[in-house]
């Protein structure tokens, strides 16, 4: 029968003290030379080591594992951000459980439960909005929690967002600078959503900035069960109809396009389009799309970053980081062709 290899072999053959060889494993090695680090690695490489986490868990009550809780697992948004977590998780010695709600507020809190009883170290959540004062008394009072991707009123936790609000505003005036003047903003209700509420604010304020009156019969909602509230074909068919459609999320965008192109709505040249998070190969399409592109990557790395921190001081007060977007200008934005 094959021997065990302990963590004192691994110490000895490395020619490290046992505290070190353990101080490596738990990814506090700062104060240790590289020459150092890569033979500790090499050696567990050698012996094939592979660290007994239930024991560490009992002796040090970490489990060097965190919980991630999504919305849509299977949406691009959410596979860059998880491989950021992911990335930076692995360099700091942690691993990752995740968990998929479907938008689900009972799967969420579920979720949630599952994760504390698992012991993890710590949260990562996107959450649905519906779970906000139990979030908060869990980051509170039993395992530090940060939200990503939305914001949330009523939920004192560290945050990672885009800076919405910005985006919005420039995507605005590339339009307004463009010539539109009736220009639809298709959203979901954002009275609760500090993220949407940020992109509807950033729309206002390059009317305001720009002298341009904001039409209110021009904001349009859509729902995730129910879709769009109003045609936007509709819109087109006015006296004074919509030049411009500046929609917020993937799935609003696709159903415009869908319901465009049964309707051969042409763009640019009957109406412009622009979306809020990029499309998985936009750039291909007939007419590629016109985005705000995220940074969900940088957003799940810093997401992950914030919780190690936490880890490692509790004491630390909540943080609100803001990631920058980009205004990705493709083919479906061009000048009006209706006099205005």
């Amino acid at each position: 029968m094959t021997k065990k290899v302990r963590l004192i072999d691994v110490a000895t053959k490395a020619g490290v003290s046992k505290s070190t060889a353990s101080q490596f494993l738990n990814g506090r090695f700062d104060f240790m030379s590289l020459e150092t680090r890569l033979r500790i690695q090499k050696t567990i490489q050698e012996l094939n080591y592979v660290p007994n986490n239930f024991a560490r868990s009992l002796k040090t009550n970490k489990t060097r594992i965190l919980g991630v809780i999504v919305r849509d697992i299977s949406s691009n948004y959410t596979g860059q951000a998880i491989r950021g977590m992911d990335d930076y998780c692995k360099n700091h010695g942690y691993d990752l459980i995740i968990y998929n709600t479907d938008f689900d507020p009972k799967t969420e809190e579920s979720a949630i439960k599952a994760l504390c009883r698992l012991n993890v170290d710590g949260i990562i959540i996107a959450s649905c909005g519906s779970n906000a004062q139990f979030i908060e008394e869990t980051s509170r009072n039993t395992v530090p929690v940060i939200q990503f991707q939305l914001e949330h009123e009523d939920c004192d936790t560290s945050v990672v967002v885009a800076d919405y609000k910005r985006a919005s505003f420039n995507a605005t005036k590339y339009l307004i600078e463009l010539g539109h003047k009736d220009i639809c903003f298709v959203t979901q209700p954002f009275e609760t959503v500090n993220s949407r509420r940020e992109k509807y604010l950033g729309f206002v304020d390059a009317h305001k900035k720009l002298s341009v009156p904001m039409r209110e019969d021009l904001i349009i909602y859509w729902d995730r069960k129910s879709g769009l509230q109003t045609n936007p074909l509709d819109l087109l068919d006015t006296e004074q109809p919509a030049t411009a459609f500046f929609t917020q999320q993937t799935a609003i965008t696709m159903d415009i396009l869908k319901l465009f192109n049964k309707a051969n709505v042409q763009l640019p040249e009957h109406a412009s389009l622009l979306g809020f998070e990029d499309i998985p190969n936009a750039e291909f399409f007939t007419v590629p799309i016109s985005v705000i592109k995220q940074q969900p990557y940088e957003i799940g790395e810093q997401a992950a970053r914030l919780l190690i921190t936490k880890l490692d001081h509790p004491k630390s007060f909540n943080t609100r980081i803001q990631i920058p977007c980009e205004l990705v200008l493709r083919d479906s934005c061009g000048r009006p062709k209706i006099k205005l």
